[in-house]
């Protein structure tokens, strides 16, 4: 007899699909190509301190800094975070 997953009876019925739904293994094994893909020089802001703190400041460059003292701002990301 197939097992049955138990779910309440208005929660959305999932498809079995996707990355969270595969066995660990697997995504474990999808996981080890995604770090050999890069190449070593790059694998670990570890090893470098100057290329991991340029990569912080090219981000924080890109968000536009944090919301901690504009709450404006902040409220209108808010905003337009909710709208799709």
């Amino acid at each position: 007899m197939p097992q049955t997953e138990t779910r309440p009876q208005d929660a959305p019925k999932r498809s079995g699909r996707g990355f969270a739904a595969m066995d660990p293994e697997r995504q474990r094994e999808i996981a080890r190509k995604g770090g050999r893909s890069v190449p070593d020089e790059k694998r670990s802001f570890s090893q470098n301190r100057e290329l991991a703190a340029a990569a912080g400041r090219k981000g924080g460059q890109e968000s536009g800094g944090n919301f901690a003292h504009d709450r404006e701002r902040a409220a209108a990301a808010g905003r337009k975070g909710g709208q799709h």
